[in-house]
């Protein structure tokens, strides 16, 4: 069979096609389509032949307004058509009781059907023209990602059905919420792109069927599409984490190999270097997530990853229809990570070439969170208009341009221990405050780990904030070596650059621990600074 391309200017011979018998892919907010006649049992026979659909999984019939809801069905309640002066068109299917016109093919053999009201102007428009109700189940390979795109239906559909409709990229992503009006009190029976916070507003209780969180048996009749079988899945394994997003990306990146693909939040896209990555957009953006979710899914066919690792949103508003999809997509094969541990801190401190930074890299590579503190402080003498003012009042000369000069007041402070006493007196606090603050965000993130990286680790106060503190010391030769390597510069600055820092011992002096870098090379102090890290962190 071959399959005509159309678009905007083919909409009538879409509908003839539909009319006849035939399948057309069709566009919606949700996701595409396969279409037929839904009151034509041989021409939906064959939508499941083309999808390999099982016989027993309903269709959903598309109609143009809540005109045509007593024409295809009875017992209509009050609440369907306060729902569609609501929500239609849009991405909402209602199961109301069907009269005998539409097909127990199309129902899947019950005596209900799915009913909703496209929000897509050229779908509506063929649904007018063909003068019948149009009955589509997404409009994948049964089992497959659902797709968004007319590429998508290319990919599944081409030499299968009479015709493709592009219509654009879908604006939602996810299919229709669906909920059951012929039970008291109304059921969700898949979570969509209508949320159900927004069901609720308009019809008080509403109920949350098993299907919805759990695998339904085999023996079990489901009563609305996508509910019993194993679908949307890639096929590469599923497994989707639940939790705070900060703790399932340290999890998921400890399960990490080089052959594993990753769905994860935008922020933890850097976290699993070597792996195929795709990600939903940024942790609270449900839309988006909604949006990406089977693309991301589908990706991973044209890879050669042997298993896909999943952040699952938050389940409220919109994030419980993409928790379902990745679920379904998995056979609700999920790992609940805990979020309530406590946040373990690490302070780390010293000098200027010691290595620090292969200890941060260690805590980083588990998940934690890393606090520059130059980058806090930095960052508040450009945005924190308190500290700013504090620093404008004690430090005038600094501000005489109008804006702080902080070579300026360098000048001011350093070499004069008062003016430096004073200096910090005003920006210690605030920099404690900023981390703090950070501090508390990932606990409420549910992470686990942390390190604040500070010069002034000790003196600034932060040392309150931390768990355990390390100072991290190297012979004065060595350190020389790493900034004359690391920054491009000469012996003679180098040595300047260290000398203007205190002394080991200083750094040491208040911390728990003291991390000594006399290693011949980096590999060796990566390999001590983990160790050491294993030894501290064991119990949390």
């Amino acid at each position: 069979m071959q399959t005509l391309a159309l678009d905007s200017t083919g909409l009538e011979q879409a509908a003839q096609i539909i009319r006849r018998g035939g399948l057309v892919a069709i566009p919606t907010e949700t996701v595409y389509g396969l279409g037929a006649d839904a009151l034509n049992a041989e021409a939906v026979r064959h939508i499941f032949e083309a999808k390999g659909r099982p016989q027993d999984n309903p269709l959903i019939i598309h109609v143009p307004s809540a005109d045509w809801l007593e024409t295809y069905c009875h017992d209509i309640p009050d609440a369907a058509y306060a729902l569609a002066a609501e929500f239609w068109p849009g991405p909402l299917t209602m199961i109301l009781p069907r009269r005998e016109i539409v097909p127990l093919q199309t129902t899947g053999g019950l005596e209900t059907v799915g009913v909703r009201c496209p929000n897509h102007p050229l779908t509506l428009e063929i649904i007018a023209r063909a003068g019948v109700p149009i009955a589509a189940p997404s409009g994948n390979t049964s089992g497959r990602p659902s797709p968004t795109t007319a590429a998508h239906m290319w990919e599944d559909m081409d030499g299968k059905i009479d015709a493709i409709v592009d219509g654009g990229p879908c604006g939602v992503g996810v299919e229709s919420t669906i909920i059951d009006l012929t039970v008291t009190p109304p059921r969700l029976l898949r979570p969509g792109g209508l949320p159900l916070e927004e069901l609720r507003r308009v019809l008080g209780e509403v109920a949350v069927d098993e299907a919805v969180v759990r695998k339904m048996a085999d023996d079990e009749h489901p009563r609305a599409p996508g509910m019993k079988y194993r679908h949307y899945a890639p096929k590469a394994p599923v497994t989707v984490f639940t939790g705070a997003p900060a703790a399932t990306a340290a999890v998921m990146a400890s399960h990490a190999g080089a052959q594993t693909g990753v769905i994860c939040f935008d922020e933890f896209a850097g976290r699993f270097p070597g792996c195929e990555v795709q990600t939903l957009g940024p942790v609270g953006q449900p839309e988006a997530h909604a949006r990406r979710v089977f693309d991301a899914l589908r990706h991973f066919d044209s890879t050669a990853v042997t298993e896909i690792l999943a952040q699952c949103p938050p389940e409220t508003g919109l994030g419980l229809a993409v928790a379902n999809r990745l679920k379904k997509a998995a056979g609700f094969q999920t790992v609940a990570v805990p979020s309530g541990r406590p946040l373990w801190v690490l302070g780390i401190t010293g000098g200027t070439g010691c290595g620090k930074t292969s200890l941060l890299r260690r805590v980083a590579a588990r998940g934690g969170l890393c606090i520059d503190c130059d980058a806090v402080y930095h960052r508040l003498l450009r945005e924190d208009a308190h500290l700013l003012e504090a620093l404008r009042v004690r430090f005038p000369a600094a501000f005489a341009g109008g804006a702080l000069d902080r070579k300026a007041l360098g000048r001011l402070v350093f070499g004069n221990p008062a003016e430096l006493a004073a200096l910090n007196a005003i920006t210690h606090p605030a920099v404690r405050a900023a981390v703090q603050q950070t501090l508390d965000a990932a606990r409420a993130d549910g992470v686990s780990l942390a390190a604040i990286d500070a010069v002034g680790l000790i003196e600034g106060g932060l040392c309150a904030l931390c768990s355990r503190t390390v100072a991290v010391t190297a012979p004065e030769q060595a350190r020389v070596q790493r900034l004359m390597a690391r920054e491009g510069i000469g012996e003679d600055y180098a040595r300047l650059r260290i000398a203007a820092q205190k002394p080991d011992a200083a750094f040491a002096a208040g911390c728990d621990d003291v991390l000594v870098n006399d290693c011949p090379d980096a590999a060796e102090f990566d390999r001590c600074c983990g160790e050491y890290l294993d030894r501290v962190t064991k119990d949390i």
